[in-house]
């Protein structure tokens, strides 16, 4: 499993909302447009296929960022919610 830091920017109301209820399945809301998410590959997968159903690529932008356990140990949290952690592992 992996950490992804998933960011969109949808100007459409409807499609907007259809991407956002789809990732909350997925992880955690951290900020408006910004989800935490653990995934396996095949969970990455199938969730990239379901957002292509949603995503206008001229009028869209959804990034994914994937974040290795050696950069995780290095991210800082400034308020909001505390950094979502794979079950097991541990932030020193």
């Amino acid at each position: 499993m992996l950490l992804y830091l998933i960011t969109y920017d949808i100007p459409v109301n409807r499609r907007r909302k259809k991407i956002a209820d789809l990732l909350e399945g997925y992880g955690r809301r951290v900020q408006y447009s910004v989800f935490e998410c653990i995934l396996t590959r095949d969970q990455y997968t199938e969730l990239q296929q379901r957002l292509k159903r949603h995503v206008l690529p001229a009028e869209d932008s959804v990034r994914f960022y994937p974040v290795s356990r050696h950069t995780l140990a290095q991210v800082e949290t400034w308020g909001g919610v505390p950094l979502t952690t794979a079950p097991g592992s541990i932030i020193v």
